[in-house]
Formats: structure tokens, sequence, C-alpha cells
């Protein structure tokens, strides 16, 4: 990258930023041959280098506009938008060209691609000049106003269109939905009243909504620029958040069209309202003013942090890199040395700061607040949200304790008086006996007796079964539990210890645990039973009653909890023999009482008993033979498989089409079974058990549902993109956060490691297959006879070979082929090992 040279067109030049650089458009005029002249739109990206505190160019270039000396060329705008086509997000510029009489103006949108070329995107003629400031918006989209209407010109409309109510007040702005993102807001007059209503009016779809969810009616006159912060859509109400800025000083926060929180500005005529994300700093309002005048404020306080004159141009975007917004500030009087950019400041308030031309008393800076107030701040409202979880409780508590009190009084009242008390069984849940009659006391016997011949039942969870699978380079080892939801249990996780001998002590095998809840049985043979796993990384505890326990013993009894927890390792540390035995061990949390919240944990360990690996048993046997089997076997093939694969949940929203359709188009699909061990579930077998795939589609209303996928994030990926092309383009999928089966960190670990074991094995297949092609000529040569002229010579050749075999040896030749192939093999290993930092560096990114 090189310094951009001194040039006239630099003075007042047109910017924007787009991808952490700034992009500068201006018009120039060159002379041409034949006495004629050509106006060239000429264009320069700058990117900033922190050692020099400088912008430089990164690229720049040119396209002619005009080749008539007569024409006059303006810029009218330029900004940044989505090209709902591509989806890429491209620069525009938005140029007119006034004809020869003046009698129309030629209007021309222009595009910057990746590969640094304006290409057209929309051309319209008007018979008059935009007066009032265009706007560019996603499509592209370029709308004004002219006489009371408002007009659009998009990729998709093709033409001229103009908005088929009068309104008058516009406000324009765009929504962060996935339809219908841009609107217009203002007042229409009513024909037979004397007031005036607020309507929006969606420009993709042509639709009129109440323009009072978002502004207010006495707002819609005064705003002169408007922000959407958020926007969804429920029960057909639109939900927003909104910044606005009005004519009368004030920037203004609204919640659902309600006013929530007011500020005073320091400056008039404000023009454009952004937000820099600062990170875990919080974020910031930057309101630019006409007279080159920016105020900064801060989002969550709404307290002014900073403002300044003289400014050029406000840009926001993540110029150095470092994955959070900083502002640049443009100042005024460029072109003095001749050097763009030759007075900015870039900052973002909380720590990075970079300035060029400036002095100490151009900042005028109040002091922010402090980072530790805020972090305080922090704290103390979850301290404060912790001491009313724990006073809820204690209210819920007290209440109870109230109703058993009021009970027990009226039940003693009825026995003074002699009179029947007639309880409900749930009445009676809560009550206890104040003193014992002489029948009571025969009951209470016998009932002793009959508890003193039941065996004890102990408060720990009960072992039903144990078994393991083998899937590929993995075992699966799972436990099926039966607990008592009245003293719950929880973070449970399964070890793995191995036994090689009597002297050896156990080593601990790492593995990775996953909860899955049952269906509790309604009678002791109900373990054979069909089973609908839900899969849950860690489970929430049933509620606990404050009433009589329960003897988890019985075998009707309500309290029972039944739950699969299954442990997924390599095979790797077990294999050294053929046959290892694996003692597994579980572990869990148990707290004596729910309502306790502040009692400590109590850790517990309980020995689920030994399993014996075998590496030449099968993989889903029962599983893969006949999906429609109800056995024990089966279910446990279809927890193994969900222990091992990924998995992923989708919410699928459909506004205009129905989804009813969706689980018979899944089960059309070719090899697909539906598991009656579990229903719900579809198994969609292919080769191999890291190609299988399970599929859970739950309709939550006819236009809305989600779609749960087990299987590898390539086989998920190639799903959504056919499912993609059978839903309508008015669908949208967007996954749930917090359902996959591995974490970034672990992904990319495993990434790496077979990007270094794939990279080792390449270059040992190459160089063994040189080494062995030399052996074979060396074995093949004929040994010369000593003392004759023809011996000599053959002994001169070997030695001449010897020679090159040794070169060979230190830069060795291979197979182009053979070549071209292991590293197409190893292209796709690093991508998978990219991909899996890329995840993992957007997933520290978010935490």
């Amino acid at each position: 990258m090189e310094r951009l040279p001194s040039e006239d067109l630099y003075l007042n030049p047109h910017r924007l930023s787009l991808c952490g650089k700034i992009i500068s458009f201006n018009c120039k005029r060159a002379s041409a041959t034949n006495d004629s002249e050509k106006t060239e739109l000429i264009f320069h990206r700058l990117s900033f280098e922190r050692e020099d505190s400088a912008f430089v160019k990164a690229a720049d270039g040119a396209a002619v506009i005009s080749r008539r000396r007569s024409a006059h060329v303006d810029i009218v705008k330029c900004k940044w938008a989505v090209n709902v086509q591509s989806r890429v997000t491209a620069a525009c510029v938005l140029v007119t060209k006034k004809s020869e009489k003046g009698e129309s103006f030629q209007y021309s949108l222009l595009t910057l691609s990746s590969s640094n070329r304006l290409e057209p995107c929309i051309e319209f003629k008007l018979p008059y000049q935009m007066r009032e400031c265009a706007s560019i918006l996603q499509g592209p989209t370029v709308l004004w106003s002219h006489g009371g209407n408002v007009f659009y010109a998009s990729l998709q409309a093709g033409e001229v269109r103009k908005v088929p109510i009068q309104l008058s007040h516009i406000v324009i702005g765009e929504l962060p939905l996935y339809k219908e993102q841009l609107f217009v807001l203002g007042l229409q007059n009513l024909s037979e009243q004397p007031t005036s209503q607020t309507l929006g009016y969606f420009v993709e779809s042509g639709q009129v909504f109440d323009g009072t969810m978002m502004l207010p009616h006495p707002y819609i006159c005064i705003t002169r620029c408007i922000l959407v912060l958020s926007a969804e859509k429920v029960d057909d109400m639109l939900k927003s958040t909104v910044v606005a800025a009005t004519s009368n000083q004030q920037l203004v926060y609204f919640e659902d069209g309600i006013v929530k929180d007011v500020r005073q500005l320091p400056f008039e005529q404000p023009e454009n309202i952004q937000v820099v994300h600062t990170g875990r700093n919080g974020s910031l309002f930057v309101v630019s003013f006409h007279q080159g005048h920016v105020c900064v404020l801060w989002k969550e306080t709404f307290q002014i942090a900073s403002h300044w004159s003289g400014v050029s141009s406000v840009h926001v975007d993540d110029f150095l890199g470092c994955g959070t917004d900083q502002m640049l500030l443009v100042f005024e009087h460029q072109g003095v040395t001749g050097q763009p950019l030759e007075k900015f400041l870039l900052t973002d308030l909380c720590g990075i700061s970079y300035s060029r031309g400036q002095d100490s008393e151009t900042l005028k800076t109040p002091t922010p607040p402090p980072e530790n107030c805020l972090l305080t701040l922090r704290a103390l409202e979850s301290r404060l949200q912790s001491g009313l979880s724990v006073l809820q409780e204690l209210q819920r508590e007290v209440r109870m304790k109230d109703r058993v009190l009021q009970q027990s009084v009226r039940a003693l009242t009825d026995v003074v008086s002699e009179r029947e008390t007639v309880l409900t069984q749930h009445e009676q849940e809560g009550l206890i006996a104040l003193w014992d009659c002489d029948d009571d006391e025969s009951k209470d016997e016998a009932s002793d007796d009959k508890m003193e011949d039941m065996p004890a039942v102990s408060s720990k969870p009960q072992v039903d079964k144990l078994w393991h699978r083998i899937a590929e380079e993995r075992m699966v080892v799972g436990v099926i539990l039966t607990t008592d939801s009245s003293v719950p249990v929880a973070s449970v996780s399964l070890s793995i210890l191995t036994l090689m001998g009597q002297s050896s002590t156990p080593a601990v095998i790492q593995t990775q645990s996953q909860v899955f809840w049952l269906p509790a049985p309604c009678s002791s043979s109900s373990s054979s039973s069909s089973a609908s796993p839900s899969s849950a990384s860690t489970f929430s505890e049933p509620a606990a009653k404050r009433s009589k326990q329960h003897s988890v013993g019985r075998p009707n009894d309500l309290n029972t909890c039944r739950l699969a927890v299954t442990a997924v390792t390599r095979l790797t540390p077990l294999l050294n023999s053929g046959s290892v035995k694996c003692r597994v061990v579980l572990h869990y949390v148990q707290r004596q009482d729910a309502f306790a919240l502040m009692s400590n944990p109590t850790p517990a360990v309980l020995h689920c008993g030994q399993v014996a690996l075998d590496i030449h048993g099968d993989f889903h046997t029962q599983l893969l033979k006949n999906p429609e089997l109800k056995t024990d076997e089966v279910k446990e093939d279809l927890l193994s498989l969900m222990a091992v694969l990924d998995h992923w949940v989708f919410h699928i929203d459909s506004p205009d089409h129905s989804l009813g359709d969706i689980d018979g188009w899944i089960q059309k699909r070719v090899g697909c079974k539906r598991i009656e061990v579990s229903p719900q579930y579809l198994l969609l077998k292919s080769s191999g058990p890291s190609a299988f795939m399970l599929l859970h589609w739950h309709q939550i209303t006819p236009f809305q549902g989600e779609l749960s996928v087990h299987s590898s994030q390539l086989q998920m990926l190639q799903f959504l993109d056919s499912l993609l092309a059978y839903l309508p383009a008015s669908s949208s999928i967007q996954p749930v956060k917090g359902t996959r089966g591995q974490g970034a960190a672990q992904v990319l670990s495993l990434a790496l490691e077979k990007e270094v074991v794939s990279l080792r094995e390449c270059v040992s297949s190459l160089l063994c297959e040189g080494e062995e092609e030399e052996r074979m000529i060396v074995g093949h040569e004929e040994t010369p006879e000593p003392g004759s002229v023809e011996g000599l010579q053959r002994c001169r050749d070997m030695f001449q070979k010897d020679v090159e075999r040794s070169r060979m040896r230190l830069s060795p030749l291979v197979d182009v082929g053979r070549y071209r192939k292991l590293t197409q093999n190893m292209s796709k290993v690093q991508l998978d090992g990219d991909l899996a930092a890329l995840l993992d560096t957007q997933r520290t990114l978010l935490s």
C-alpha cells in the first residue's frame, strides 16, 4: 500500500466506511483526444495503519461517467447497502448527469465490487432534480420525496415507482427484519376530519401499518432522523425499540411507540444517528448535525459522553480489526497538504484513540463514566436479582405454611365441635396428625410392621441397566437411572476407569457426558415399554414439594424419574489389547432440600458396574436391521446414536405458507424410516455410522415449527440446503442457541489434530514411495565384472547414479498426479480447521 499523491480532487470527497476501510468518491475531468472532455468517477480505498497512525491507499480505480464537454456530473450520495439478490454488502454511489438544456436529469446508482470495479446497478431519468436528501437503502433501493409524494427505484422494481398513499412529514428507515425492512412513516390527512393519522408503509410488500407503534403522533412532525435498534412481529403486532433525534434538540428513546427516555442535545438540526458497539464497555449513540457538529451519548445511561465541532464526516466501523467498533471523525480543511484524511480522530472513548493533525483543545470530552462503576452496577443488579429470587421462594413457603395452619385449625375446630371434616386429597397432603386415637394407633402399628418388612429405599439413584456401543473410533457407555424427584440431583456425568490388571492403578479416561430424560414407568415391568428420550445437556430439577415424602420403591409413584446418562470417549486410550474391562462411575450433586437455595450441594459418586470392550462387536445392529422393533437394544442404539452425533435445533418461520407438509416431505426422502421405539424421530440411513441422521419435526403453529437434527455438520448443511430449496422464498431458518453437541474449542482442537496427522501421513507416503522405487531400481542392477573396460564404465555409471540418488534424497521428486491428490486432501482438512477456528473466534468475541 502506498501514500496518495497531492491532488485537488480530495478537497470535497464523498466518503463511506465498509469492512474496516474508508472509500472516497469524487468526480474528475481529464482532457482527452479531439479537444473533448470526459468525466470520471474516481474512488480510493483507504486502510488504517497503526504504526504511522495514518490512512494509506489500499486500492483505487475510475469509471467514465460522460464523454461530453457540456455534461454536468455530480455525486448525490454514497452509502453501503445489501444486494438482496447476491446477499453481498457493497458500496453504492448515486450520480446525476444534467442534460444540455437542463430539461432532464439522468441518475445512475453504481456499486463497487470486491474486485474494485464500478458496475452500474440502477439507472432512471427524472424531469426534476432531487432537492431533498435521497436515501440509499438495502436492495439496493433509492428513495426520495418530491411534491408531497414518495418515490423509489430498486433493482427488483426496475423502474421508478410512487408510494400509493399521500403522506406528509416523511420519516424513512429500515427494520432489522427478514422481510419488510424498508418503511416510510408520515401523517395522512383524513378527508372528512381536520385531524390526521400516523401511517407506515412497507416499500417491499406495499402493506400499510400503524405508525404509532414506532413513533407517537406528536413526534412525527419534529423527527429529523431515526434509528431502529430492534423489531419483531408478535401476533401481527410490530414490537420495536427506536431512537429518534428531533428538531427540538432532543434524542428520544421509544419502546413500542412509548417514550422511555429523553436527553437534550447541545446542537440543532440533527441529520444521522449511528451506533458504536464497543464490546464489554457498552454502546454509544453518535448523532451528526448539519453544521459539522457531532455528539456522542452512552446507550446504557443516555448521558452525553463527548461532542466535537468542525467535523466533515463521521464513520463507524472496525478500522483496527479488533472485533469491536470505533468511530472515525474526519475534520474539515482537508487537502491543505494534499494528503487524504489529514485531520482525523479514531476512538471508541474506552481506551482506543488515534489522531492526526489534532491538538489537545479539539477533543471536548467530559469525563466518561469509569468502567468499574458500570461493573459495580452490574454486580449489584445481579445480587438484587438473586435476592429477589430467594425472597420469592420464602414468600411461597410462607404461603404454604399459612395454608397448612389454616387447614389444621379448621380440622381441629371440627373435631372439637364433633363435626366431620371432609378434605380432598390435595388438602390431606399438607396436613399432619396432632394426636393419635386408638384406631389410628392400631393402623399406625400395622403400617409400621409393614414398613419393617419392606426393604429400606435409598435416596441414591438406582441403576437399572448398563450398556455400551462401539461407533467407529469412539465408544459410548450408557446408564439408565431411576431417581426420586423429592431428592433432586444435578450435574450428572459418567466417568470411565480402565482396569488393565490387578496391580495397575485405574486410569480415568476423558469422556463427554449427556443426559436424556425418559418417561417414568407406570409399573415395575415398564422398563421394557417404549421410551421417547429428550435430549438435554444439563437437565433442570423437578419441582419439589413440602408435603409428605413418597417412597421411591412403590411402582406407581408419581415422583419417580427415569433418565439415561451417556458418556462418549475415544477408543485410542483403551485399545491396548483385544478386550479391556472398564469400570463406570456416576457423578452427581444431591440436595436434600430443593427450597434451600443457599445450602451447599453435596457431590456424590455411584459405582454402576463394569463393561467389557470388544472391538469386534457390531454398531447399532438392531437399529440398522429393523428400526420398527421395540426392544431395549433398539432404545440403547438410539440413545448411543444421539450421544455420538452433533445436535442442532432450528426454528423455521413461514409467514405466507403453512408448514403442514414438512413431515411428509422428510419421510419421502430416500432411506428415511420412522423409529418405532421413539416415533417422533426419523432415521436417514447411509453408509457408515457417521453418515446417519436423526430428524425430529415439531410443529408449533401452522406457520412455525422446530426442526431437531442429529448428524454431522456437513450432512446438516446439505439437508438444510435441500430444505431451503423446498420451502417458500419468504421462509426463514434460524438456529436455536445452545444446541451444539460439541463445543467450539473441542471442534477446533480435533480439527487441528486431524490436520497435523494428515500432513504427517501425506509426507510419509510420498517419501516412502520414492524410497521404494529407489530400492527396486538398485535391486535390478547387475554387478559389473572388475578389471574389464565395460566393468569400469559400469562402475562409473553406478557412481553417477549414486550421486544422483543422493541429490534426490535431499530434494525428492514425486508424481504430479499423486501430489495433486494429496494437496487436495490437505486443502479439505485445512478448510475444516479454518472453519473451526472461525467458529471458535466468533464464540470468544460473543462471550
